[in-house]
């Protein structure tokens, strides 16, 4: 009897060890050993609950032990809004700690490509990020908000220069701004600010001119060309007599310009008006920032399209050489569209 006892007390001990011993396994897997086989970048929208997160997680095909990514979130009862990082290298309980804290990975923002009005620098933001993009539209079109920055909204695209930036995926619309305008002062360094007064203009004189020149081409070796010429032309005080502008006029609706567009009640119709316009027609890329502030040194006051459609252009320092040169161009335009 006394021997079933013991055999008895040895095999509750057994099992109480066995337990424990599970139980401490289970405790260090969840806290310390890696869950995941791979990466995941989870976004975790308003509204969504602890369990959405953890389906979400567990349908990407990444998780070693479901259950303990599921024991880990039985506790969670919020996850914090945001975009999260999951790497290989997680423990469950890191990613619940990260959930439930806000732990936020920063996503990248990139601005690139053509951003011709407030609407699509709104797209682009809102596509990338949390703010929604009509939010985004309406900050770029209010005059309060854009005078935070001693601005107003013919100047938006003085304040945002294409890039790549990191931030919190769910920054407020402010914020966001507030980055862009940050990042756009840090680029205007002193030597690039010399370099403007040197061609005789104003950083945000820079950006109006820079714009037209995206507007003229994306072919980046022509562009401190193209510049120079636009430069000339200011200098001798002749309209830019820019098409890009009108286009603008136009809100860009226009497949092609022609001679009664250049009639348009605007003072963004460089062909009427002497000077630069307003403000820029577009945001202007780094590229074409650098070519104004260091355009190619010529004597050249006109270019038109090259007649072989490979995106360069023809230059001429006469209205004679011009002509010659649109002709051309016109002849290959009118041949190619039969």
């Amino acid at each position: 009897m006394k021997k079933l006892l013991v055999w008895v007390l040895v095999g509750l001990a057994l099992v109480v060890a066995l337990l424990g011993g599970g139980a401490m396994y289970q405790a260090w897997f969840d806290r310390k050993a890696s869950n995941f086989s791979g990466s995941l970048d989870l976004y975790v929208y308003p509204g969504m609950d602890a369990g959405q997160v953890r389906d979400s997680i567990l349908s990407s095909g990444i998780v070693k032990k479901p259950a303990s990514l599921k024991r880990t979130l039985k506790g969670v009862n919020t996850v914090a809004v945001g975009h999260y990082r999951i790497d290989a290298g997680c423990s469950s309980m890191y990613v619940a700690r990260m959930l439930h804290k806000g732990w936020q990975t920063p996503v990248n923002l990139t601005l690139s490509g053509s951003i011709k009005t407030p609407g699509a620098l709104a797209r682009k933001i809102g596509s990338q990020m949390l703010a929604d993009s009509a939010d985004v539209a309406r900050f770029c079109l209010s005059r309060d908000s854009l005078a935070l920055y001693g601005a107003d909204p013919k100047q938006l695209f003085t304040l945002v220069i294409p890039d790549t930036y990191q931030m919190q995926w769910t920054a407020s619309v402010r914020e966001i701004m507030d980055r862009l305008v940050k990042e756009s002062a840090a680029w205007w360094t002193q030597e690039r600010k010399d370099a403007a007064r040197a061609q005789g203009l104003t950083p945000q004189e820079v950006s109006v001119l820079a714009s037209i020149v995206d507007g003229e081409t994306q072919y980046v070796p022509e562009q401190p060309k193209i510049a120079g010429v636009y430069l000339n032309r200011l200098r001798i005080g002749m309209p830019l007599q820019a098409d890009p502008t009108i286009a603008y006029c136009f809100e860009y609706k226009l497949k092609r310009i022609l001679l009664s567009h250049l009639a348009v009640e605007s003072p963004y119709n460089t062909y009427k008006y002497v000077g630069l316009p307003p403000g820029p027609i577009s945001c202007p890329p780094k590229s074409c920032l650098e070519a104004v502030l260091h355009p190619d040194s010529h004597n050249y006051l006109y270019f038109c399209a090259d007649p072989s459609f490979n995106g360069s252009h023809r230059f001429a320092s006469s209205y004679t050489e011009h002509l010659a040169n649109a002709r051309a161009y016109q002849r290959a335009l009118n041949e190619r569209q039969k």
